[in-house]
């Protein structure tokens, strides 16, 4: 018979071993990639086929429901901005020197020609609340060991209603994903890398690559240059007064 030490220690170690559940990885996946405040400088390349344009941009982010970016270069769209509040986005584009409200359908269109949508460059919501999800294995993705998750939607109003994600076992962030349609088409693959471990102890991927699997040969590399995730961000950053000043 076990005595009750030798049976504590088991238990402990059990527990101390156990897989993570599938509830735990999208906290802890949430916990590292949405934060109360964060503002950042990013360069966006946009490569269709043999063409490549390349994007400078600001973004700034306030817990889940406020977001803005605004653009420096190229010289054609420098001055351009975007603000989204809650579930509303609108667009200032300094050429027309108007605002534009995009809702509906327009925010799944493509951002500036890119292979992000304006939701997903603007999406904020933690995945616990738009996905039920499941762990069915682990598998290495570029050297790292994953945690494979399937997730499925909630309801019908999120973008893509099933994803497949593989979270990196030792950052719990995403390495991979792919964004399929309710219809079982794979839309988007996401590779996520360079991860970094900030101040506030979060772990981030500092470089992204999205591509449009319905294009051959569209790809968007993403590259944040920096980031601060303890940033006081005033209220003026995220009314439409700042998207036309």
């Amino acid at each position: 018979m076990l005595s009750l030490f030798t049976a504590l220690s088991l238990t402990a170690a059990s527990v101390a071993y156990a897989d993570p559940s599938a509830a735990e990885l999208l906290a802890a996946v949430d916990r590292n990639m949405i934060s109360a405040a964060r503002s950042a400088s990013l360069e966006m390349t946009v490569t269709k086929g043999k063409r490549t344009k390349v994007y400078a941009m600001d973004s700034f982010s306030r817990g889940q429901d406020e977001s803005a970016i605004a653009f420096s270069a190229p010289a054609r769209d420098q001055g351009t901005k975007m603000l989204k509040r809650g579930g509303e986005l609108w667009m200032y584009m300094p050429s027309i020197e108007k605002v534009q409200k995009i809702s509906g359908h327009m925010l799944r269109q493509s951002m500036m020609g890119s292979d992000l949508s304006y939701e997903d460059i603007l999406q904020a919501t933690q995945l616990q609340q738009l996905y039920s999800a499941e762990v069915v294995g682990a598998e290495d993705i570029d050297g790292r060991t994953c945690w494979k998750l399937e997730l499925t939607a909630n309801d019908s109003s999120v973008a893509y209603p099933r994803r497949v994600s593989w979270i990196d076992q030792e950052h719990t962030v995403p390495v991979r994903e792919e964004l399929y349609a309710l219809s079982g088409t794979l839309l988007k693959t996401w590779n996520l890398s360079e991860v970094q471990t900030f101040a506030d102890g979060r772990n981030f991927p500092t470089r992204w690559l999205v591509e449009d699997r319905l294009q051959a040969g569209s790809q968007t590399t993403l590259v944040f240059n920096s980031l601060d995730f303890e940033v006081a961000l005033e209220d003026e950053v995220f009314s439409q007064r700042w998207l036309e000043r």
